[in-house]
């Protein structure tokens, strides 16, 4: 690679590194442009790589999946195996944002078998943990938290802290929707502590919200709000609306249980409007969840009736097992509560589809403190 694009390309990764994500976006671009011009491809595949992972950081997941697929076309050319390997676990973890599980994983599969083949064991780690992610996308806890424990091993053995922290981080997430809570805050604490010590500023981010929604969880509200605006300052300062917009979704649910709805109205309403612009259909269906619980302690039932089913109905469509429950079982808790009103005495007994999976949650009321 020539000297002059190889400086750009280090000026534009520490930019990268510090999280800032618009000026090494334009950075990678201007290289693109400069290798483009010289016919150099390998500032080409380089670059169009790194400005697709910039894509997915800031949620720009149809953009990100061009330029992966791009840049796929180029490791076909130059026989660039293991490149394309790094390019498809990549292109997985945008399918993946837009509910794509199926085609995720065969992505991420892919790229774990040339890891394997090439004997590249911190590759296999990266496959590893982003097929942890797509499972607990999917609902089967189980994979996700054993995907999760085989990466942080692997990372371990490597001595790959950055690896190994975002290991803990799955685990921690997955432990939490799965309702071990104590254990997810256990995670998430020393993911914090490692990134915190790398410097990592995403991480710090990730690993704030997660300590913040583990105490939510146990009802320590004041402690997980700090610990949200401490994640929400940091997404907004790197762009990242996804993240942030999960963290304002978590807000939003600890307004919902102290019944304080305008609060979490104003919440959700902006978490539901990045939502809709990435596209993020697990995302739209925890907002029409969080709603439809507001709506339905006001009163508004026929509203709250409507969330819950189109919930469902998405949930259903996109195979999300975790998300399909819990519209399942609010669905379950309005039509009983609007049943004692009526006296009516035959009611089905609650879903235990929560138990069917291996999440240890009971949600018996509205409000419910979703994880």
């Amino acid at each position: 690679m020539e000297l002059r694009i190889l400086e750009f390309m280090n000026e534009a990764e520490k930019l990268r590194g510090r999280a800032r994500y618009k000026d090494s976006l334009a950075m990678f671009k201007k290289i693109l442009s400069i290798s483009k011009r010289r016919r150099n491809i390998g500032g080409i595949l380089d670059s169009t790589i790194a400005i697709a992972d910039i894509y997915r950081m800031v949620g720009r997941f149809n953009d990100a999946i061009a330029y992966y697929e791009e840049a796929l076309i180029l490791c076909e050319a130059l026989d660039d195996e293991l490149t394309a390997a790094d390019t498809m676990v990549g292109l997985g973890l945008s399918f993946r944002a837009l509910g794509l599980w199926k085609d995720a994983l065969k992505c991420i599969g892919r790229a774990r078998e040339i890891y394997e083949q090439e004997r590249d064991r911190k590759g296999i780690a990266f496959a590893l943990w982003a097929e942890g992610g797509v499972w607990r996308v999917n609902g089967d806890l189980r994979k996700a938290i054993e995907r999760f424990e085989e990466s942080r091993g692997l990372f371990s053995s490597l001595r790959d802290v950055s690896g190994k922290a975002y290991s803990l981080c799955g685990l921690g997430g997955t432990n939490r929707v799965a309702g071990n809570y104590q254990k997810s805050l256990r995670y998430y604490l020393k993911a914090n502590d490692l990134f915190k010590k790398l410097g990592d500023t995403f991480g710090i981010a990730y690993s704030h919200c997660g300590i913040g929604n583990a105490q939510r969880m146990t009802g320590n509200f004041k402690d997980a709000m700090k610990e949200f605006r401490k994640a929400s300052d940091l997404y907004e300062k790197i762009g990242d609306i996804v993240s942030y917009s999960y963290t304002l979704w978590s807000i939003a649910n600890v307004y919902k249980m102290k019944r304080d709805f305008q609060r979490a109205r104003l919440y959700i309403e902006k978490t539901l409007k990045n939502f809709k612009t990435t596209k993020d259909p697990r995302g739209l269906i925890y907002c029409d969840l969080t709603l439809g619980e507001i709506e339905c302690m006001e009163g508004k039932i026929g509203s709250a009736e409507k969330r819950f089913l189109h919930a469902l109905t998405n949930a259903h469509q996109y195979g999300f097992k975790l998300e399909k429950c819990h519209a399942k079982i609010l669905f379950w808790l309005l039509k009983r509560m609007v049943s004692q009103k009526t006296d009516f005495k035959h009611y089905p007994k609650k879903p235990n589809c929560h138990e069917a999976i291996g999440v240890n949650l009971s949600f018996d009321s509205i409000p419910c403190n979703m994880p």
